[in-house]
């Protein structure tokens, strides 16, 4: 693979004049002017979507691939929750199972979270900042088309490849387990290609994070500055700042478990190595739950406020919480090792650490549930969906607060508990922001609407669903059935029952939004009001909205140089003066 990648970077240099990149919206170049270096039109068909630049385009592509990944990933689930509706081993083995679990963890996190994410940054980012493209248009590209190799590569067990099985570590990949010790069936090449895959995806976003925090900092229009910079720009500052710090550490470890692996080096092979790769990990993965769930804070402290009829309050609060929780959240990974028998002093530290980080969550919360307080409420799909992630995220959020607790965590690790509280966070809380996002804008990027009835159904479906499957979970933790067992003793019959008839009712919803997404696509209604949620009403219009207007007036992909006012989130647009003034202070 590396060899790979090195023959296409240096094919690129060979052929391409990297000075050549012209923004589609227009502006300057690189190394030259205007007039030697034109791009007249994109390619069309499959060859515009292999070689585009564009961040419309490279957002699309992120959000197709990870639907896909989520597809994948939520079959994987279905056939796991159908196996657990008996106690006993009736569907699918045991080691099938566990390579199910690994999968889908493993997928959700890396190859829809992170993705999903970059799919609403990719496309939104630049039009809500003022910007012509991100700061690093091939960069970009490729640190999309490093995914697909990735989830290749992680899939690559089920593949009928000989001698490859895949890989059964849980996400997690624990050492000993991971490291191949023994004479179990993880010495297998799918755990290598599994971690292969893993570290193309840590490359991937750690690129992407680079070029994002370059884009925020200096392709601002002027009249953007950090005192108006919109909610889902400073999430998104954020996240790549974790990314920044998170990725790397876990691509180190991974490198260090590779050659445990193959080259016989003795890393977590030792005494003490299964808690050294406890702390790496952690210290990478708590960050990552973070990196997950700031930006949908963000789309949802953006779209709330649009079907609320009132701007965001506490705005300012909102973004010290952001960074608060940012800076908070490299102080608490050693709460997932309370059971690890590491020494009680840094394990007092780590609970209060873990239990002050839910202060600016809680702030957050009360902003959100304040900005709808005595607003003019309208119940539209993607407003549903931003109700659905508070009720769910507070569900989440306060069985975490326990979690923080040593003597109860003592009590709950490692049982589902901690499958329904981090569920809740994953589905009920991320997703749950990933589709408020979907809805509110598919008539920027489709130029149509949705079916608003199917859209409703796919709320509910999902609600239900996902109360259902994750609050069992939380009771057969509080029963004391452990984690990851794909047989279990007949008194949890029932709760599992109820949670897999739970994942059949997500299943249908998710199937309802599939056919939504894609028949409105092709045959829904076009859109031909720049401000299809007649957001100018309540003057609460953003800068995409702006755009997409100007996008339907002049019926090109994006319109050259406009002299309006840049309206954000953060509050009133400001004039030049203003705007000089706020970056003083």
């Amino acid at each position: 693979m590396g060899v790979f990648l090195i023959a296409v970077a240096a094919w690129l240099a060979r052929v391409e004049d990297w000075r050549s990149y012209t923004p589609l919206a227009g502006g300057g170049t690189v190394g030259g002017t205007a007039e030697q270096y034109v791009s007249e039109e994109k390619p069309s068909g499959v060859i515009r979507w292999l070689t585009t630049v564009d961040h419309k385009d490279i957002g699309m592509l992120y959000g197709a691939y990870a639907l896909i990944a989520f597809a994948v990933g939520g079959l994987m689930v279905v056939l796991m929750r159908i196996e657990l509706a008996d106690p006993s081993m009736t569907l699918i083995s045991n080691t099938f199972y566990n390579s199910l679990l690994t999968s889908h963890g493993i997928t959700m996190l890396f190859l829809f979270g992170t993705p999903i994410i970059a799919a609403f940054s990719n496309y939104f980012i630049p039009l809500l900042i003022g910007a012509d493209d991100m700061a690093f248009p091939r960069i970009n590209a490729i640190a999309f088309w490093l995914l697909p190799p990735a989830a290749l590569l992680i899939w690559a067990g089920f593949f009928p490849i000989p001698d490859v099985i895949p890989a059964q570590t849980a996400w997690t990949m624990y050492t000993p387990l991971s490291a191949g010790v023994g004479s179990g069936n993880q010495v297998n090449a799918g755990v290598d290609l599994m971690l292969l895959g893993l570290h193309l995806s840590g490359v991937s976003a750690t690129m992407g994070a680079i070029n994002f925090i370059a884009t925020i900092f200096t392709e601002r229009d002027e009249k953007v500055s950090w005192a108006n910079l919109d909610i889902f720009s400073w999430t998104i500052l954020t996240q790549s700042g974790l990314i920044l710090f998170a990725f790397p550490l876990l691509g180190s470890a991974i490198a260090m478990l590779l050659l445990d692996r193959n080259f016989g080096t003795m890393f977590f092979s030792v005494d003490g190595g299964a808690i050294l790769w406890q702390h790496l990990f952690w210290f990478f993965g708590h960050p990552e739950v973070y990196i997950l769930v700031l930006p949908p804070m963000g789309i949802v402290s953006l779209v709330l406020p649009r079907f609320a009829g009132r701007r965001l309050f506490g705005f300012k609060f909102v973004v010290y919480s952001t960074l608060a929780i940012g800076v908070l959240s490299f102080g608490v990974w050693a709460h997932h090792m309370f059971a690890t028998g590491i020494d009680p002093r840094l394990r007092a530290s780590f609970m209060a650490v873990s239990l002050a980080i839910a202060i600016p969550s809680a702030v957050k919360t009360f902003n959100w549930i304040t900005t709808m307080w005595n607003g003019k409420i309208r119940l539209t799909t993607p407003m549903l969906f931003c109700i659905g992630f508070v009720s769910n995220f507070i569900i989440g959020g306060v069985t975490g607060v326990f979690l923080a607790s040593i003597p109860v965590d003592l009590v709950l690790h490692d049982t589902y508990y901690v499958v329904g509280h981090f569920h809740y966070i994953v589905m009920g809380a991320i997703a749950f922001a990933g589709f408020a996002g979907l809805y509110y804008w598919f008539p920027i990027y489709t130029g149509r609407m949705y079916q608003v009835t199917l859209g409703k159904w796919h709320f509910w479906l999902s609600m239900v669903g996902t109360n259902l499957t994750f609050f069992a979970m939380i009771l057969l933790g509080y029963g004391g059935m452990p984690r990851r067992y794909a047989t279990y003793l007949p008194q949890f019959a029932t709760l599992h029952q109820v949670a897999t008839v739970g994942a059949l009712i997500l299943l249908v919803g998710q199937i309802i939004f599939v056919w939504n997404f894609a028949q409105s696509w092709l045959e829904g209604r076009e859109v031909e009001d720049g401000d299809p949620w007649d957001l100018a009403d309540d003057d609460l219009t953003t800068a995409e909205w702006t755009w997409f207007e100007r996008k339907l007036e002049t019926a090109v992909t994006d319109g050259g140089e406009d002299e309006t006012e840049l309206a954000t989130d953060g509050g009133q647009a400001v004039d030049d003066a203003d705007a000089d003034s706020a970056d003083d202070a």
